[in-house]
Order: structure tokens, then C-alpha cells, then sequence
């Protein structure tokens, strides 16, 4: 028997472009077993996708797309959480 399990990819961007280099990621997998590490956190110096467009062209589907950031007067310059998050998902079969 075969089911559908879905997966959700978080990428972070330098920019909003959707063709801009991915910074940092997660990607948590719905369709590995129980026992399985669930969650694979962007800790290796190559990204999973290079950038939104080419998951995309992989079959990911984009769900959420960030909130323009708003830059108080003289805060300009700040640091803080990564500004350009992008989560997407796809659904992929198992065979149980």
C-alpha cells in the first residue's frame, strides 16, 4: 500500500529574489519513519537547494513568503533573525 507524506523545507535567503543564494535551512520529513531523525537542520556548507527557484524546479511548492521587513529610523543597520524565509512543501510517497 502506498501513502502521501509531506515534507516542509525552510530556506533563508540573502535577499527576497527567489533566484538568491540560500543562507541558512531546515527541512523537517514527514515520510521518514518514526524512529528516524525527523528534522535536518542547514548545518553543512552546502545547501540543500541553492535558492527557492531551483527547490521549485525540483518540485517543492512555495506556502509562505516573508513579510517585507519595516526599518525604523536609524535602526537601518541592525542585526536580528534572518530576514528572507521562504517555507515550502511537496508531498511524496511511501510504500508501507
Amino acid at each position: 500500500m502506498s501513502k502521501t507524506r509531506q515534507q516542509i523545507l525552510i530556506l533563508h535567503l540573502a535577499d527576497p529574489c527567489l533566484e538568491s543564494d540560500t543562507v541558512a535551512w531546515a527541512l523537517y520529513d514527514g515520510a521518514k519513519a518514526k524512529d528516524e531523525l525527523q528534522m535536518n537542520t542547514g548545518d553543512s556548507s552546502i545547501p540543500l537547494y541553492p535558492s527557492v527557484l531551483d527547490a521549485m524546479r525540483d518540485g517543492w511548492n512555495v506556502i509562505q513568503l516573508p513579510t517585507p521587513p519595516l526599518y525604523p529610523t536609524g535602526a537601518e543597520h541592525e542585526l536580528g533573525h534572518l530576514r528572507y524565509e521562504y517555507v515550502l512543501e511537496r508531498k511524496v510517497t511511501i510504500h508501507e
